[in-house]
């Protein structure tokens, strides 16, 4: 049985790994094709997967998905070091330096040295110093440019995830309601602009007005301390599983779905609900 490889071994093996299949001569074609926007699709596919392995539990499944978003990175990482912009190191380099400036109350002179002299910070000031420490390195990135909390907001997130990010820079600039209140007198102001909107038929107009649900629920879920990402997740999943059971109940009594009526469809979902909540107990 061969001896368990170190961490530096195993990354070494992969870089070599990454090179070979870079190989102008010997290399994969298909990786010899790729670019760094080629592959941008793929790194976000293989996000979703590490979160799908999460939710389900499956620990054997999330190394195996940990380990298709670290080649992600590699592949990055080799593209970098051909075309002389940075490598693998170079990105490690700067994630560690990040975070023993982001972190003085553990590395209190950001070395690795001065580990272990850390002062007495709450989980909520540890957040803080975060933040404000983000800011800086921000308006220090963007000096020459228009000063703004919603810098670096990438527009590429999802817009469930950007949403969130934005709102969360603008709090940090003391744009925000005080409490959870105003926020849902906000999501019935926008439920009624949005009925306006659907009388009005204004296509446009009612999309306007949706979004802008959308937007103040994130907003909604920022203040109850709720992540809205997965939030959504859990009632997709909810609504998965009633819906299966549906399906399942109706192939067993020979029934077709669309020939129920909506008051006999609206029982069926009670009964996938009850049939849940039995199973929880």
């Amino acid at each position: 049985m061969s001896e368990h490889p170190t961490a530096k071994d195993a990354m070494d093996r992969l870089l070599q790994i990454m090179a070979m299949l870079r190989d102008p001569v010997s290399g994969c074609p298909w990786d010899l094709q790729q670019t760094f926007a080629s592959i941008a699709p793929h790194t976000l596919e293989e996000v979703y997967e590490v979160i799908d392995a999460i939710e389900t539990g499956d620990m054997q499944q999330l190394q195996s998905e940990l380990g298709d978003l670290l080649f992600q990175i590699v592949f990055y990482a080799q593209l970098g070091k051909e075309q002389e912009f940075f490598d693998f190191a170079g990105i490690a380099e700067a994630i560690s330096t990040k975070l023993l400036q982001r972190h003085p109350h553990v590395f209190p002179g950001a070395t690795l040295a001065s580990y272990g002299k850390k002062g007495e910070l709450t989980s909520d000031q540890v957040v803080a110093n975060w933040e404000q420490l983000k800011a800086e390195e921000r308006r220090q990135k963007h000096a020459a440019q228009q000063q703004s909390a919603l810098n670096d907001v990438p527009f590429a997130l999802p817009a469930l995830l950007r949403a969130a990010k934005l709102q969360k820079r603008a709090a940090t600039g003391g744009f925000d309601w005080p409490n959870v209140s105003p926020v849902i007198l906000k999501v019935k102001e926008e439920l009624a602009e949005l009925e306006m909107a659907i009388v009005s038929k204004d296509s446009r107009n009612i999309e306007e007005e949706f979004g802008d649900i959308l937007f103040t629920m994130v907003n909604l879920a920022r203040h109850l301390g709720l992540n809205p990402e997965s939030s959504l997740r859990q009632a997709n999943c909810k609504f998965e599983t009633r819906f299966r059971y549906i399906e399942d109940v109706l192939a067993k009594a020979g029934v077709v779905m669309k020939d129920l009526s909506e008051q006999e469809l609206d029982s069926y979902w009670n009964e996938a609900k009850q049939a849940e909540n039995q199973k929880e107990r």
